[in-house]
């Protein structure tokens, strides 16, 4: 399955909580549901949950989430 990249806007202390909350096993709920809500947006359907990837270096910081999408059909 093709995997997107999602790249979310976010200041340093929360991207500091979710990267403390993946290196702990957990998850970040609300940024997780941002990450889907950008697939549907890009017209894609997702075909899993979005896996959180890691944290920009530049500024603004940004989240980095892959979602596993289904193929194009058309």
């Amino acid at each position: 399955m093709p995997l997107v990249r999602v790249q979310l806007a976010s200041d340093r202390t929360t991207a500091r909580k979710v990267l403390a909350l993946h290196q702990a096993d957990k998850v970040h709920r609300p940024s997780r549901e941002a990450a889907r809500a950008q697939v549907w947006r890009l017209g894609r359907t997702p075909a899993g949950e979005p896996v959180f990837v890691g944290v920009s270096d530049g500024e603004p910081v940004r989240l980095l989430y892959d979602v596993e999408v289904y193929p194009d059909t058309a």
